[in-house]
């Protein structure tokens, strides 16, 4: 189970981005740019119209072309009020997606304290890539791509998050340390992130019609075919409506099994900071 939130400080935090999700989603219907809200968003839209109440992150997708676009867009015409931060504008950022942060503020994870980048309240954005329509083709772009992903994560974080504990969990920490200290010594930042984005990229040139996050948790948790996305759907979230994929259910039932029972209090998880710090907060909370 994940650490519980001051009730008001969670409700602070889903406010703030409630606001920053209006922003988005004004940005991308100006610039016509699609995207689909994605896993415990999409639970929380049908299971409880918004929120899931412990929840503390907006997840998105969108196709690489458009992800492409909306980072441009925020670039350009937005970075008084947004930061992104991503591998490609950090070369201390372990991840291969982009967060949206709100400048400002502060929101660092336990995992992330010894990563030194501007972290702040944010959307997380998630690129889909396309992928062939050839079975085998597509695991070997997919598991080049996904152990490349980890690489990256431990060339930033020697010791991250494993789902063990004890002795279990220091003999990984070994094993991380040692892939940490390997990939440094072959790989800058910038040559292994190169070697990813051009293996995420190797068939984007193609309408395939397939589709796929190649760096979730479990390699293969996250592919889509053009008919799993459109026609995108509208749901209800909060006090505005928010794109979703076509066949949410799906997709949801697919990664958690019957997503509309609430999960016991074990099984809870967010992503509770290490450091927290609103606008109008003149100090950072930790925890």
């Amino acid at each position: 189970m994940s650490k519980p939130y001051e009730p008001e400080v969670l409700k602070k935090l889903q406010q703030y981005e409630l606001e920053m999700l209006k922003d988005f989603i004004k940005i991308c219907n100006d610039n016509n740019i699609t995207y689909f809200g994605l896993a415990g968003t999409g639970i929380g839209a049908l299971r409880h119209g918004g929120f899931i109440p412990w929840d503390d992150d907006i997840d998105l997708g969108l196709l690489y072309e458009d992800y492409v676009r909306l980072l441009e867009v925020y670039k350009k015409d937005y970075s008084d009020k947004y930061q992104l931060v991503n591998a490609s504008e950090f070369k201390t950022y372990p991840l291969m997606t982009t967060r949206i942060c709100l400048k400002g503020t502060v929101f660092i994870e336990e995992a992330f304290k010894t990563v030194d980048c501007p972290l702040g309240i944010f959307l997380d954005i998630f690129p889909f890539y396309n992928v062939p329509q050839d079975a085998k083709l597509h695991k070997k772009q997919a598991k080049k791509a996904w152990l490349l992903g980890k690489l990256l994560v431990l060339k930033h974080l020697p010791f991250p998050n494993v789902p063990f504990k004890g002795f279990k969990a220091k003999l990984a920490h070994c094993a991380t340390a040692v892939c940490w200290l390997l990939v440094n010594v072959i790989y800058s930042h910038k040559r292994l992130y190169n070697k990813i984005l051009k293996e995420c990229l190797r068939y984007q040139a193609q309408d395939t019609g397939k589709y796929e996050y190649f760096f979730d948790t479990v390699n293969g948790n996250s592919i889509y075919t053009k008919d799993d996305i459109f026609p995108i759907r509208n749901i209800p979230f909060e006090n505005i409506s928010l794109d979703f994929p076509n066949k949410l259910e799906d997709k949801l039932t697919a990664l958690y099994g019957d997503f509309m029972q609430v999960p016991p209090p074990e099984k809870i998880k967010n992503h509770h900071p290490h450091a927290l710090k609103f606008l109008d907060d003149d100090h950072i909370l930790h925890n």
